[in-house]
């Protein structure tokens, strides 16, 4: 046995290891890498170098600042008014995540930073409203998704490169084609989330009513006729307000009152302009977001005098553990070369497009705990034979980049920790291994769905 197929079997354990009470997956990971880097050789030093420094900085600088917000009182007032502009409607509101990652992504924004800037929104919305953790969430991601292959987005941009220096021969309209592939995909994922959460509960029906400058005041019940089960979506549906009847309209029920933030005057405008700085100069000039987070919350914390133990309490360091320890275990695994042995197993003979099925695989189980564009970066140059063979060049590219994309909605990267850490504490550990199975059914399904939509393009 090699030591790249033990340390596909050793991650299977850590995962499956998941399932007993009180073993923590990041120090496992952490442990596993270093006693594999023993076996392999590997000094310490050199497994100490796969931990992922600039997630670190991600999601610390990010959730430092979302906190700040959270206590002056910003960032329920900036639900509250995204509230008032969807009128009130949860269907509405789920939606807001999702065209707010859209617009980011297409933009240019790159996708770790646009998932920093949503993620805490798309929570933030199902603490509120007791909607579904995993599906506000996951409509967050799948809007960033949805704009990534935009004329202006890492992966078009990427695309289009890799297609020029590969000889693959794409059309003028290759840049409309692409966003609109990646646009009909998040599309087509966000109505099915929102079929099912209405259906399950994940997303009550009706609307919530808005409180104005008063945060948190009021959360939507189901609608009539939902029981008080616990729905499949992970989320318990709140008691039915008393006297509510059996009628058309939705009865609704007030929220658990939350700590109650610190107001002091100018608070929330300078938070603003700190939180709107930390976006334009992410997205505009591509500093990065971490830093700019973390020099935003210290600002904030040194002008208002916060108190510094209210802010650094609030970083999810059970998360940083969590996902620095899984990624450096995943980095030293790439170094041993696990992930070619999985591309390796998934290569068959066969026609064209089902050629192209297999490399949609290749780079959907690849992603699944590496960096996606640095999997579609290597599965590409697979792509230049298929389409002399007469596999589409445009569909061939839109398949490769949704198959290395779509799983990417997992708790063992780097988006998956930035969601974690916006979560509220008590549902963490249920949205963990919510994700994780939204991220394996995703493995199975994603390449498959990628490859009939867009392989005939």
């Amino acid at each position: 046995m090699t030591l790249a197929t033990l340390s596909i079997i050793v991650l299977a354990a850590l995962l499956a290891a998941t399932l007993i009470p009180g073993f923590d997956l990041g120090l496992g990971a952490l442990a596993a890498a270093f006693l594999l880097g023993l076996a392999a050789g590997v000094a310490a030093n050199d497994v100490t170098a796969f931990f992922p420094a600039d997630f670190f900085v991600l999601i610390v600088g990010v959730t430092a600042l979302f906190a700040v917000a959270q206590r002056n009182g910003t960032l329920d007032w900036l639900l509250d008014l995204l509230l008032r502009l969807a009128g009130g409607r949860l269907v509405l509101i789920s939606l807001v995540p999702f065209a707010i990652g859209a617009v980011l992504t297409a933009a240019g924004t790159l996708p770790a930073a646009a998932t920093a800037i949503v993620s805490p929104i798309a929570l933030g919305f199902a603490a509120r409203y007791r909607t579904s953790p995993l599906i506000a969430a996951v409509l967050g991601i799948t809007g960033i998704i949805s704009g990534l292959l935009s004329p202006l987005a890492v992966y078009g941009v990427t695309a289009r490169e890799l297609s020029t220096k590969l000889g693959i021969g794409l059309p003028g309209s290759a840049p409309v084609a692409f966003l609109s592939g990646g646009l009909l995909a998040g599309l087509a994922v966000c109505a099915a989330l929102l079929v099912i959460g209405m259906w399950n509960g994940g997303i009550p029906r009706g609307r919530a009513p808005v409180s104005g400058d008063v945060p948190g005041a009021a959360a939507p019940e189901p609608a009539s006729g939902a029981t008080g089960s616990e729905p499949a979506s992970g989320v318990t549906a709140p008691e039915p307000a008393s006297g509510a009847g059996g009628g058309t309209g939705t009865a609704t029920v007030a929220a658990p009152a939350p700590a109650a933030p610190q107001r002091r005057p100018g608070a929330r405008a300078f938070t603003l302009l700190c939180m709107l700085a930390v976006v334009a100069l992410s997205v505009g000039f591509d500093m990065n977001v971490g830093y700019l987070g973390l020099t935003a919350a210290l600002v904030l914390q040194l002008v208002f005098r916060l108190p510094v133990d209210a802010i650094v309490s609030r970083i999810p360091w059970n998360v940083v553990l969590l996902i620095g320890g899984l990624l450096t275990y995943v980095g030293l695994m790439q170094h041993l070369g696990a992930f070619k042995q999985i591309s390796d197993l998934l290569t068959i003979e066969g026609s064209p497009l089902l050629s192209l099925l297999v490399l949609c695989y290749i780079a959907g189980v690849t992603s699944f705990a590496a960096s996606s564009i640095a999997v579609f970066a290597t599965v590409m140059p697979l792509l230049p034979p298929l389409v002399a063979a007469g596999v589409s060049p445009v569909g061939g590219v839109l398949a490769l980049a949704l198959a290395s994309v779509l799983v990417d909605i997992n708790p063992l990267g780097i988006t998956g920790g930035l969601i974690l850490g916006a979560a509220e504490p008590s549902v963490r550990p249920r949205l963990f291994r919510q994700l994780l199975t939204y991220g394996l059914i995703s493995i199975v399904v994603a390449p498959l769905l990628a490859w009939l939509a867009f392989g005939w393009w």
